[in-house]
This record gives C-alpha cells, structure tokens and sequence, in this order.
C-alpha cells in the first residue's frame, strides 16, 4: 500500500503505521488504529491522505459533529446513510435491526448488541468483493450506541480485509474509551520540522517572522499554516494565547473579512452543525445568502464541501463562525433553519433549533422538544432524552410542569449512568412543585442514585421521610369535594407504601435491620398495603440463614404484588431486578440468570445504562455459580465499564469480586492493592480503585486462591478476618472456612487457636446446613454434606464428631452433585476432597475415579491450581496422569482439550452418557467429539482406545 506524494513534515512513522493497517487489511488480516492529538495537530490530514492512498479499497467515511453527540445512532446514520440497498445483503434481522436503528425503518427500540453484531456483519459483507476502510473523523464526537457498534467490530477484525481508522481529539473534547485497540499518538512537531514546513509553505516571510510563527505555534501544524496566511495579510492576533486560542482568533479574522452573504452562509452552516448541503442553502436563502457565497467560504479555506457534505475545515473554524456573530444573527439563523426542516423525520433538529431561537419560556417550543425526547427514548438514547427534557424544563412557563420535565430529565440521566447529574436535575424539580406527585418522583430517583454508590442510608432517609409526610398531605384544591378528597388519601397510600418499602429495602441492603423494622413498623401502623411484605423483610434481616430464606422466598412468591406492572420502565426493571437479586442468594442461580438476563436485554433495548451495571452484575454472579466462566467474565467485564463510567460503587464492587473469584480460580490473582485477570488472550485486566472489590469480596477470593494452591493454613489466616454479618455471608464462608480448618497443618504452639475456628466452623457450617436442607436444591446440600464430612474428618479428639462417618458424607455428596446440571466447581470440589480422603485411606483404586474427575472438572473450567492440585493427588496415589508410556502423550497431542477429556474418559470404559454427566455435555455432544477423535487415533472403537495408553 503506497500513499499517494507530497510529504507531512515529521510524520513518517505515523504514515508508515498507516500505511501497514490498510496493507494488512488487503491481505485479509484487519485492524483498527485510533488517531489522537490535539485540535490542529493533523488527524484530519493523516486520514484524507489514508482515504487517497486506498488503492481500490471501498470507503466508509464519515465526519462526527457535536450537536449529533447524543442522538442515537446518528454516527451510524452518517456513515451508513448511502448504503440502504447493500442491507439487502444480511439476513433479514439484521437488516431490520440497523434500519430501525437509523432511522430508515419505523422506529422502535432495538437491542443495542444486535446493532453491534448487525454492523460487523454489514462490514463483512462489504469487504467480500474487495477490501474495505471505515475511516471516522471527529470520533470523540461519536453518540455512544454508534461508537459502541464501531469499537465491537474493530476489536473482531483480524480475519476481516477491513481497515478501521479512528480518528479523535485529546483535550476539550469527550473522551473515546477504545480499550485493546492501537493508538497513534500525533505529538508537536520538532523545531527542525516546524521550520521545514514553514518553509514549504510561508518561505515569502522574512525570517524574523517565521521564528515568531514557531513560537508562537509551539510545533502544531495548523496553527504553523494559519498564523502564516495570517502575518502575510497583516494580522497578528493571537499571540501569547494558547494554541487553541490562537487559532480561533485567525478563523475568526478571516470570517470578518468576508462579505456580509458570505458570513451568513458560514453562520448558517456552523448553526446546523451536520453536513445537511440541502438544508444549510436553503435556509441560507432565507437570510439572503445563495451558492454563490458557498464557493467563497470554500476559497477563504472556511468551508468544503467533499461527498455531497458541506463541512468545516476545522471545528475551531465553525467555533468562531457562531461566537463572532450577534445574537439576533444567531436567532436568524436558527428559525431558519427550523423554518426549512419540515420533514417529520427531522423533528428533533427541528425542535433543537426552535429552543436555540427562543428568547423565553415557550410552551409550544417545549412541547416539541418534549417530543423529540420521546423520539429519542424510542431509539434507545437516555442521555439525549435527558438532554432534551432539561432544555425543555428552562422553556416550560408553568413550574409543576417545569418539575415535571425536569424529573423526566433526572430519571433519564439515572438510567443514561450519570448519577452527578441526575442527582443535580432532581433537586431542581424539587424546588418547583411540591405535589405528591412530584415528591414521589424526586424520592424514588434520589433514592435510586444512592442506592447505586452505597448511601443506604440516605436513600432510606429519603424515601421514609417522604413517605411519612404524603400520608399525611391533602393535594386537593377543593377541600368541600369528598370524593376527590378520598381518592387523593388512597393515591397517597399507595405511593407511602410503595415508598416505605423501597426505604426498607434499602435498609436491608446497608445491613441495618434496625431501619427494616422502623419502616415495617410505620407501613403497619398507617395500614398501608406494603406492611406485611415489609414484615417479611425484617424476618429476612433479622432471621437465622434459613429462616432469612425462607422469608425471603416469600418475597419472590408475593413479588407481582409487590412490583405491579407499572409506566416507569426503568422503575419496572429494577423491580425485576430486586426479584433476581432474592433469587441469587437463595441460591436458585438457574432463576437468578434467567431474570437478570431478561433484564439485561431490555435495558440494552431502551439503553437504560442506569439499571444495566446492577442487572450485569447479578447475571455475572449467577453465571460464576453456575459455572459458566467465560460467561461470567464477560459480563463481569461490560458491567464494570458501565458501573466505574456512571459512579456506581455497589455494582462495580460486586462485579469486580467475580473478575478476583475467576481470576483466584485461574491462579492469576495477587494479594495486591489490585486485582488481576487474565484472559483467554493472555492480556491482564487491572481493577481501577472506582471498581475495585470490597474488602470481603477480595479476602474470599485470595482464601479461594490460597486453596487451589493447598496453602491452607493462609487461607485459614485470611478467613478468621472475614465478618459473617448475614445468611449470605454464612453460604460463602462456610465451604471455604471447613476446608481450610480440616487441611490446615497447625503446630503444638498454635492448637488453641486452630480448635478456636475449627469451633468457629462448625458453627457456621451447621447453620449452612440448616439452610441447605430447607432450600431443597442439590447443590446446597452435596455442599453442606462435604463442609460436614471435612469436619468430620479432622475433628478435635475430646469432640464426638469423629463418630461421623466423613466417607458416608463425601458419597452422598458426590452422588446429589451427579444428579444437578449446574455449580460444577463446587462438584470438583467435593470430588476432590472425596479423593484426598479415600487416598489417606488407602484406597487408591476408588480414589483416582474421583480424582480424574476433579481434574478434568477444574481443567475445563480453567482453574488451573484446583487442576493441577487434582492431579498431585493422582500422581500420590500411585498412578501417573497418563498410563501407557509414551504414546499417549504423542497421540492425545494430536486431539482438542475437549477430545483429550472424551477420549480419556471413554479409554477407562465409561459411556457416552456417564461422559456427559461428568463433563456436563449431551450424550449426543460426547458421540460427535468421539467421531471426530477417532480418525486422529487411528482407530474406530472404544476397544481399540484402550490400547493406546490414552486412559486416565
């Protein structure tokens, strides 16, 4: 791939990195680079150099603007507008899905992972016939569905002939999050190249004034060029001015110079802010401006207009073009353009533009702007509903309605993730209507927002008070009027109630049953319908583990009472996320998934990224339960983004203890300030401090770390320090705390003190056995029976527990953890406890079946440490991992890990269904990898497997 001549004075690493993405993209090898830098520095140049050199290539290209920063999809809209007939390439779905999504289809809410995977699927397509570049300019000014769309294909393009270039500012700009993709950082230039191009291209100035340019330019290419042009016209604005300043002043010079038409048209155009030809021109005419000033803004290198698309030269150039002009020009242009926008589809521009002309409160032009919040809430943009509804509240002349509009914006940025200015919106309502209403609204949303950074008790505060106050309030103007009267009391009721007990549930949450009771007690002494769910709560706060559960499955059973269907979406969601939430620590992790979910995928439907972190993090931790890792990570993964983005403490905690529990399984965790997981890519993740794992959360993680690797006497260390404040709190310590306390290796000097946790122990393991045999699911109770058969095994001597029969508690253990199709870590688990014991037994033979189960348990998931601890066992016990000398290895290297595991399964003569029970796969799965080993063996029976050394 070769560029096309004329040089780029001290850029020839960044042209020849260029140059390598698109000649990988040619080969079918593709890739993404972001270009960064300073306004001026030469991102711009870099890409229309990349768009000239393409060689054949097909081009998307597209140039972001701010005033479509929040309007969803509008990057996408751009860069995908002439491409309706190729939609016809994908498969219906998907190309209904990006029709809806900008705007050539009805518009309705679209999941935003099926846009994601639409449009890497769109790319695909269009690279068939030759390869393609996807180059975005300004993409710091992307809408967040587009830029999420364009960064999901760029990190998936390595076996794609598709280039992506990026390209965005570094400061005075929103930030482009690109995490795992290249960078190409555009720094100043030298003083050696700012001098070479200063004499390519102002070599008619005398050198006294050329050395002032570089001064004054400090090494940025454009401000070299424009500072030229202007000293060579007389002007000297701008020194001692930042950069960025000074580059504002030239443009702003050079747009006084023109025509008065001329500074119209650049007015009218910098007023649109999109790349609208049609539009610009014929509000223009309306203002007394015609084409013919048009192609004198594009020669005073103001305007260009490439690709049916009129834009600017440089942002900074349309910055100066609104902030030279009057106020009454800036009105003039605006209502202009309203006047011109008369398509529906382009009601939201309409609507902007009537609000930047107003002049006052303006009911009409709030009312549209109102629409046009709705329009965006359909196509899944909470930020720029939010947007909408605050400019609309400043236009509103009634001031409930104005309350009204402004908790409409609160509860949008909530659930757009931007608690700090929800949370600013929100206590604006509440100074301009004191309706019950109102008050509602307000306390649920600043409940909501504390709820997510941990101020529980703020948000109890907030909802008990205002519940207790709207009991007693009369909203009714017309005190004579009874009925209304009465049908206020009950409307405030059931608001009260509602309220008080969310307020108890967020005391429940901050661990204060205290709070749980004050709000029970004050629902049942106003009557209120709330009061016996609450009552239920306290017994969940204040009960033994399993009496909490079985008052918190109450709850899940009275859920659709307590979570009516309602109109506030995102309220709603967080109603199924509490059922979810009581569903996960019942330890019904199949429920919990399925909800959270449910969740998950209407959030990302109506772009409710408010509720997304917390609804991740429940599904994230349900998916480790149940054993579904990669799963796990990757929601673990998204979800953090979200929370550390949006200021959600809670969620950002629980999330990043899954990524330190995946990583302790995996053996990459570190007892250090951070947490670290590595990978299927081999790359590290280090938690940031916004997202980093509770103190509990980390010390469970680094027990299940010291575990794997058989440091038990650390792991016992590091639990005696965690608290057991709840029956969740007993469920989690509980298996680690009995195995620690029966493998620890304590010395004569310390047997107090082992005795004192073994004690601890078997407090904790019997209230975990209660629970387990209540909740009547398999997994609970194989767990419990192992935490019990631990004990038993390592009871002190004055103790009856060595009565027990450990053996008889291992066996049934492992036979309930048989019979589930989930939790496999906690079955490898048992299995290999079980081995250990029966090898210290000497029963070596019964020992290695559930030691190679263990093993192969552990290895499918990844825990490396449990694996290799499982196969030290097997090594102990007289047998090696592969019997049969050194064909075995030879052959097995040949086959998948997956076949690997069938095969040595299937040479101890187990069958295909015995296979699928131990590997959680379908008899069907295990017969397929079985066809496809055999050819690689040379063999085609199970007979002949025996005779290769392949067995266990």
């Amino acid at each position: 791939m070769s560029f096309s001549e004329g040089q780029l004075f001290g850029r020839a690493q960044h042209l020849a990195a260029v140059a390598d993405t698109l000649s990988d993209a040619g080969r079918g090898a593709g890739g993404a680079l972001v270009v960064k830098g300073e306004a001026g520095i030469g991102k711009t140049t870099l890409l229309r150099r990349a768009l000239d050199s393409t060689d054949g290539m097909a081009v998307l290209r597209a140039s972001c603007v701010e005033p479509e920063s929040t309007l969803p999809f509008a990057g996408l809209h751009l860069l995908l507008r002439r491409l309706e007939a190729r939609l016809d390439d994908l498969v219906p779905d998907q190309a209904d899905i990006l029709r809806c999504a900008v705007g050539r289809a009805d518009v309705r809410p679209v999941d935003r992972h099926s846009v994601n995977l639409a449009v890497l699927a769109l790319l695909t397509a269009l690279s068939t016939e030759r390869p393609l570049l996807v180059a975005v300019d300004d993409a710091h000014w992307l809408d967040r569905p587009s830029a999420d769309a364009l960064l999901f294909s760029a990190r998936r393009l390595d076996t794609l002939p598709v280039a992506m270039l990026l390209a965005a500012r570094d400061g005075h700009a929103p930030a482009l999050p690109a995490p795992g993709l290249p960078e190409l950082r555009l720094d100043r230039l030298s003083g050696p190249d700012s001098d070479a191009l200063l004499a390519a291209h102002a070599n008619d100035l005398p050198p006294h004034l050329r050395r002032q340019i570089a001064e004054e330019a400090r090494g940025n290419p454009l401000a070299l060029l424009e500072l030229s042009a202007a000293h060579r016209n007389g002007v000297t604005t701008g020194a001692g001015l930042p950069v960025e300043g000074t580059l504002r002043a030239t443009f702003a010079d050079r747009i006084a110079a023109l025509a008065q038409s001329t500074r119209t048209m650049v007015l009218v155009a910098a007023a649109d802010g999109t790349c609208d030809t049609a539009t610009v021109l014929a509000a223009a005419e309306q203002l007394g401006a015609g084409v013919g000033d048009l192609t004198a803004a594009e020669k005073a290198e103001l305007l260009m207009f490439t690709h049916n698309c009129i834009g600017f030269r440089h942002p900074l150039a349309r910055a100066a073009a609104y902030a030279t002009a009057s106020l009454p020009e800036r009105i003039a242009a605006h209502r202009a353009l309203a006047a011109v926008l008369t398509n529906p589809e382009h009601a939201h521009r309409r609507a902007w533009h009537l609000a930047a002309a107003a002049t006052g409160p303006d009911e009409t032009v709030a009312s549209e702007l109102e629409r046009s919040a709705e329009q965006a809430r359909a196509r899944g943009g909470y930020a720029a509903v939010a947007t909408a509804y605050e400019r609309a509240a400043q236009l509103t002349p009634s001031l409930c309605a104005r309350a009204r509009r402004l908790s409409a914006a609160s509860r949008a940025a909530a659930d757009a993730g931007q608690p700090d200015r929800a949370l600013d919106l929100i206590r604006q309502a509440e100074s301009f209507c004191a309706t019950t209403a109102a008050r509602v609204r307000a306390a649920m949303i600043h409940a909501m927002i504390a709820d997510d950074q941990n101020r529980f008790s703020e948000s109890y505060g907030v909802l008990r008070r205002t519940a207790l106050d709207i009991v007693g309030s009369d909203t009714s103007d017309n005190s004579d009027n009874s009925g209304a009267n009465d049908h206020s009391n009950v409307a405030n009721g059931d608001s009260a109630s509602h309220l008080l007990f969310w307020a108890a549930h967020s005391a429940w949450l901050g661990g204060e049953a205290a709070k749980v009771k004050q709000a029970a007690d004050d629902a049942t002494r106003l009557g209120l319908p709330a009061a016996p769910h609450a009552r239920t709560l306290v017994r969940v706060a204040v009960g033994s583990p399993a009496q909490s559960a079985e008052a918190l499955r109450e709850l899940v059973e009275q859920s659709a009472s307590i979570f009516p269907p309602c109109d506030d979406r995102p309220l709603e969601l967080r109603g199924q996320l509490a059922v979810a939430t009581w569903h996960l620590l019942l330890g019904d992790h199949s429920a919990a998934q399925d909800l959270a979910l449910a969740v998950v995928r209407e959030c990302r439907t109506e772009a409710a990224e408010g509720v997304l972190a917390p609804a991740l993090a429940v599904l994230a931790r349900a998916e480790l339960a149940l054993g579904l890792h990669e799963r796990a990570a990757s929601s673990a993964e998204e979800g953090l983004r979200y929370a550390e983005e949006s200021g959600q403490s809670q969620a950002a905690a629980q999330l990043a203890g899954v990524l330190d529990h995946l990583a302790a399984m995996r053996g990459g965790l570190t007892s250090g300030d951070s947490a670290k997981d590595t990978t299927d890519t081999g790359s590290t993740r280090t938690v940031t401090a916004a997202g980093r794992a509770s103190f509990t959360e980390q010390s469970h993680a680094l027990a299940l770390l010291d575990l794997g690797h058989g440091r038990h006497d650390a792991a016992l260390q590091r639990l005696h320090a965690i608290p057991c404040a709840d029956g969740f709190d007993m469920r989690r310590l509980a298996p680690q705390l009995a195995e620690a306390v029966a493998r620890a290796q304590h010395t004569d000097q310390d047997t107090a003190w082992w005795r004192q946790q073994w004690s601890r122990a078997r407090d904790v393991v019997a209230a975990h056995a209660e629970w387990a045999r209540r909740s009547g699911l398999r997994w609970a109770v194989a767990v419990a029976l192992r935490n019990e058969a631990l004990l038993a095994e390592r009871a002190p001597n004055d103790t009856d527990e060595d009565a027990t029969d450990a053996g008889a508690l291992f066996a049934r253990a492992v036979e309930l953890h048989r019979h589930d199709d989930g939790h496999p870590f906690e079955r490898a688990r048992t299995e290999l406890n079980y081995g250990e014991w029966l090898r210290r037994k000497r029963r070596t033979t019964e020992a290695r079946t559930h030691l190679r189960a263990a093993s192969m348990i552990f290895e499918s998931l990844g825990a490396s440490p449990w694996a290799e601890r499982a196969r030290a066992e097997l090594r102990a016990s007289g047998e090696g991992i592969a019997r049969g000398g050194a064909a075995g290895p030879d052959l097995a290297a040949r086959l998948t890990p997956q076949e690997q595991r069938i095969v040595t399964l299937a040479a101890d003569g187990l069958s295909n269904r015995d296979i699928g029970e131990r590997l959680f796969l379908s008899p069907r799965t295990v017969g397929y990898h079985l066809y496809k080993a055999y050819p690689k063996l040379g063999v085609s029976s199970r007979r002949e497997l025996a005779r290769l050394g392949l067995a266990g």
